[in-house]
């Protein structure tokens, strides 16, 4: 979404939502953020491969939740203002690269939510910053390794050639997902340390990402407060075909937590 979409859909009649940018290394990152309001709670969306903030545009709407915390939505590197078509790999760099977006609201808790593969790096962002992070919702996150699938297509299109005439966001996409399996297995032992609410959802009928991964992830979470909604009748697309479970999922960890 370009800077003048953003203005129109969310800054008619009134400012409701702000771009912010900032550098670090030389990685240039961008987010978006509602109004702070003096909220006490901030809530972080991360879209998955590919995607932008935009992804989640509609709960940055949502009275429901905007009441009770700032929202922010962020463009993973490689995608959208966050040096597009650029991937970074690597869910640690991942993670450090939208540190400052923790630092800048320290002085509220915060919830992250992921879809996909912003599932596994919210996981890893509670790992990494423990202190900072006060509950996650998992949206069909791809988490498990064994369960990646394998697509002998994706180093074709990595190759030097062909990675140039592909669309950028599907090029940092296929060099992030490339790797992923690997990322996943140097997680496994780190996921004991999470002692934070936990909510998954995902959907039975999921041919992207298994269904099986929820049950990785409950397993994996074996110190943390869970909550698990499975979706018969739901695919990969949780946070658009069933908005109004996944907005449940997230005021009931608000309430779990004091808000």
């Amino acid at each position: 979404m370009t800077p003048k979409e953003m203005n129109k859909e969310f800054n008619t009649p009134t400012e409701t939502l702000r771009s912010y940018t900032y550098t670090l290394g030389e990685r240039e990152m961008h987010y978006v953020a509602t109004l702070d309001k003096g909220q006490s709670l901030a809530i972080l969306f991360l879209h998955g491969s590919p995607g932008s903030w935009s992804a989640y545009k509609e709960y940055l709407k949502a009275d429901s939740l905007e009441q009770k915390a700032q929202l922010l939505s962020a463009d993973r590197p490689g995608f959208g203002y966050s040096g597009y078509g650029e991937a970074e790999p690597s869910l640690e760099k991942q993670a450090q690269l939208l540190a400052p977006i923790l630092e800048a609201h320290a002085h509220q808790k915060i919830i992250l939510v992921g879809h996909s593969l912003g599932g596994p790096l919210i996981v890893k962002m509670a790992m990494m910053y423990p202190e900072k992070i006060h509950g996650l919702v998992l949206l069909a996150g791809s988490v498990a390794p064994e369960l990646e699938p394998k697509e002998k297509f994706r180093p074709f299109l990595a190759g030097k050639v062909i990675r140039r005439l592909i669309p950028g966001s599907f090029r940092a996409s296929n060099e992030e997902i490339l790797p992923l399996k690997g990322e996943l297995e140097k997680m496994l032992p780190d996921w004991k340390n999470i002692q934070i609410p936990v909510w998954i959802l995902h959907g039975e009928k999921d041919q992207l990402v298994p269904v099986g991964n929820m049950d990785f992830a409950l397993e994996r979470l074996e110190n943390a407060p869970t909550y698990s909604i499975r979706l018969p009748e739901e695919n990969h697309f949780i946070p658009w075909t069933a908005p109004q479970e996944v907005s449940k999922a997230i005021q009931n960890l608000m309430e779990e937590i004091g808000y």
